[in-house]
């Protein structure tokens, strides 16, 4: 975790840009991740000898879209009074983060509601910053791979079932990420088709044959 890493260095040299590589080595840092505040700008002195002083910079390397993650969502679980191990990773554009632990139930919560709840706040810190937008997921246990299984089973079981019976079938309510599963999971079927109803979080996917549509 960068609580362990160096963040956060002064230095000096005959200027301001030599400064500030010579920070920005020590950090491991590129000059968009830091921010850097000079203290003195220098001077050759006379004739570039007498009088001459160093310039003086502060680098500090800014918190990376895994360092905030981890540190809202350690003081997410501190104050639920858990104990969750995390582990974030980015992947280009995506921060993927895994959780682990003994009390995953708590943070899955029905259906994955507050797991998913958690994706959005950590998504919310991640992103309230200019820059590019970080897609953050968020999984523990291997959960949301096999609530994907689970519905796209589902999904099938009921589509075979409006076929033989010819009655549509409404869906509980779903949140945007799982009515997608379903959507995509009957997209190729001959007989059925999906639409969805209501406004979320009570929005529902209808499975219904294609020649009653509606």
């Amino acid at each position: 975790m960068l609580s362990t890493q160096l963040k956060r260095i002064e230095k000096t040299a005959k200027t301001v840009d030599e400064a500030i590589e010579l920070a920005l080595a020590e950090l491991g840092a590129s000059r968009q991740q830091v921010e850097v505040e000079v203290l003195d700008e220098g001077s050759k002195g006379l004739f570039g000898i007498l009088g001459s002083k160093d310039a003086r910079v502060i680098v500090t390397k800014k918190d990376s879209p895994a360092d905030k993650a981890t540190a809202f969502l350690s003081d997410l679980f501190l104050s639920m009074g858990i104990r969750v191990q995390i582990d974030a990773q980015m992947d280009g554009d995506n921060l993927n983060i895994d959780l682990s632990g003994n009390d995953m139930g708590i943070v899955i919560g029905k259906r994955g509601d507050t797991l998913d709840s958690i994706q959005y706040l950590t998504s919310l810190v991640v992103n309230n910053s200019k820059g590019s937008y970080i897609k953050v997921t968020i999984d523990t246990e291997n959960y949301r791979e096999k609530r994907k299984e689970a519905l796209e089973a589902l999904a099938v079981r009921i589509a075979s079932k409006v076929e033989r019976t010819g009655k549509r079938h409404t869906f509980e309510p779903m949140n945007p990420y799982e009515r997608r599963i379903i959507h995509s999971k009957l997209q190729a079927y001959e007989n059925v088709t999906t639409y969805s109803i209501g406004e979320d979080p009570n929005r529902k996917i209808v499975v219904v044959l294609k020649d009653k549509e509606k």
